[in-house]
């Protein structure tokens, strides 16, 4: 995969882009629970962790003697064989990361693990993988504090992760499915990351949503030979979040 990243401005995006975080009154009950579930097994993680003065971003890099700007951590990635649930870490060099951020998790679907008939998008100028298992698909990003804590979602354009292109409800459609479901090499990890992904389902649907808007206006404002590989356009969407905020809500919100 190609890691060669430099942030763009997503104020520059038209507001019909941006994601509005949906209203959790709204949602199911059923849905509401699981996110509450969720929201229980990270604030369950995070007592263990601090226990010992740890936290999600050092447990992960506890077996790295160096941290690297742009490696992968773990080396390899971390893959549910089972699922087809991929993710790693990593960071940027200090003038291309978000403010306050240290590095930020990639998360991915492989084929093997998505809905039936789910199939690439017929995007201009995509050459898709010969090894059909390669035809991954990015899910969200999460951003990290050097304290080790999530304060931002967000997506990115194709030529950022290398992924192949699928449709936004397509993408939506394999949230669900991801899940890492083993230990190594952190099981509090990869029940976080997990986790994270159910806490704030409804905010990454819209930020997904959001991500396909994002590449049709600037198709339309500014014409690229290809969208999906314009250095200019780099993030496509992205949300400031809080995991306290969102368990206080979804509290409510089934209090209601």
């Amino acid at each position: 995969m190609s890691d060669a990243m430099r942030l763009t401005a997503v104020a520059a995006l038209p507001e019909t882009c941006r994601p509005v975080s949906p209203q959790l009154a709204a949602l199911p009950r059923d849905t509401l629970q699981g996110m509450a579930d969720a929201g229980n097994e990270i604030l369950e993680i995070y007592r263990v962790l601090t226990k010992t003065g740890d936290n999600v971003v050092g447990e992960l890099l506890r077996e790295a003697e160096t941290f690297y700007e742009w490696d992968h951590y773990p080396p390899g990635d971390v893959y549910d064989a089972e699922t087809h649930s991929q993710y790693y870490y990593h960071a940027h060099p200090s003038d291309q990361r978000f403010e306050s951020e240290h590095g930020h998790f990639h998360t991915f679907l492989r084929p093997g693990g998505m809905p039936e008939g789910v199939k690439p998008a017929p995007v201009p100028r995509d050459t898709l993988p010969l090894d059909p298992d390669e035809r991954l698909s990015h899910l969200i990003a999460i951003a990290m504090t050097p304290q080790g804590l999530p304060f931002r979602l967000f997506t990115v354009n194709r030529w950022v992760t290398g992924e192949t292109w699928y449709a936004a409800e397509d993408v939506v459609s394999m949230l669900d499915r991801f899940d890492i479901d083993h230990a190594r090499p952190s099981w509090p990890v990869n029940r976080w990351v997990t986790a994270m992904m159910r806490l704030f389902r409804p905010e990454i649907v819209e930020l997904i949503r959001a991500r396909d808007r994002a590449v049709e206006a600037w198709q339309c404002q500014r014409n690229p030979p290809d969208v999906f590989e314009d250095r200019n356009l780099e993030i496509t969407s992205m949300l400031e979040i809080s995991v306290t905020d969102q368990i206080q809500g979804v509290a409510l919100a089934l209090g209601g």
